[in-house]
């Protein structure tokens, strides 16, 4: 375990400021990189003491310019058309970047990274996921992901899409033994 100062409010890892015990490989390829963390050292806790009330000045300010765009872009839907069964399921997925694309579109530039999206969307539907604007600021994006343009506006309306359902295999037996007698 290696200490770290933290540079910016970091999910289930602390607040701006924080000295914390991380391992050191998440020190080494996440937090040093990214500029999230700076080592512990006596001198790094002394320059962040005397840069600190320039630091929360610069963290407040991209706060409240995050927050802006969070109450502009509030209730942001975006449609993504995909291929999919008949069962609903699609013929791919849907990542972090196809969501980040579409809301570059829809009016909201965010990277891939900002997408919090814990596994890949596999079905058609309506899911929420969170973007991350500023570590303190996420804002919901409802992603609709249908097979066409009209079935998006019909789940948008929270219609349920009629999917076809496979004929059981009891139901193929009676078919081909009414027809295997009508023949007769």
């Amino acid at each position: 375990m290696i200490e770290v100062i933290l540079m910016q409010r970091v999910e289930k890892l602390g607040q701006m400021g924080e000295v914390v015990k991380v391992r050191p490989g998440y020190a080494r390829n996440f937090l040093l990189p990214q500029g999230k963390a700076i080592r512990a050292s006596k001198e790094n806790l002394e320059r962040f003491q005397q840069q600190r009330a320039q630091l929360e000045a610069q963290n407040l300010k991209r706060r409240e310019e995050a927050e802006r765009i969070a109450e502009r872009v509030a209730g942001l839907s975006v449609v993504l058309i995909r291929q999919a069964g008949e069962s609903g399921s699609l013929y791919g997925s849907v990542t972090a970047r196809d969501i980040a694309e579409a809301c570059k579109e829809a009016g909201l530039t965010v990277t891939r990274s900002q997408v919090l999206l814990t596994q890949p969307i596999k079905t058609l539907g309506l899911t929420t996921v969170s973007v991350e604007l500023h570590p303190e600021v996420h804002v919901p994006v409802t992603v609709n992901v249908a097979r066409s343009p009209e079935e998006a506006e019909k789940q948008a309306r929270g219609e349920e899409i009629a999917r076809e359902e496979e004929p059981t295999l009891e139901e193929e037996l009676r078919a081909e033994l009414g027809a295997a007698t009508e023949e007769r």
